[in-house]
């Protein structure tokens, strides 16, 4: 059994802050935990606004607590995100997330992320990042 709190990853080096000032992600669960998928709790700052696009990951977000909007490329279609919506990302579509106000989201990656994953140029993450204890 694996059991993390939250408060004690924040402290750790499971707390990953991105270069960009636009989020921070506790990593709870990652690929050397051997589950099949990486769980985070993730931090969108108020006004952040910036592309994703993960090509070699799905990923699944619950929004906890603020409120924003997902934006599709494809279709330019706009999604409400507030305390209990879900967004799946299945086809690796590539979207903009916008913060109006701090944003609390659990996200699940498949496959799972080793940990110091950060946003690369297109805006996803690269499959082979280091782990957290490197």
């Amino acid at each position: 059994m694996i059991v993390r709190n939250l408060q004690e990853a924040n402290t750790s080096g499971r707390r990953i802050v991105s270069p960009d000032g636009n989020w921070e992600s506790t990593r709870l669960l990652l690929k050397d935990d051997n589950m099949g998928f990486s769980f985070h709790i993730t931090t969108i700052y108020t006004g952040a606004d910036f592309e994703m696009h993960y090509q070699n990951h799905l990923e699944a977000v619950h929004c906890i607590s603020g409120r924003g909007e997902v934006e599709t490329f494809d279709d330019g279609k706009k999604y409400s995100i507030e305390p209990g919506t879900i967004y799946i990302l299945d086809k690796h579509d590539r979207h903009t997330l916008r913060a109006f106000e701090e944003m609390t989201m659990a996200c699940v990656f498949n496959p799972p992320l080793n940990g110091k994953e950060v946003h690369n140029a297109e805006g996803g993450f690269e499959l082979e990042a280091g782990n957290i204890d490197e």
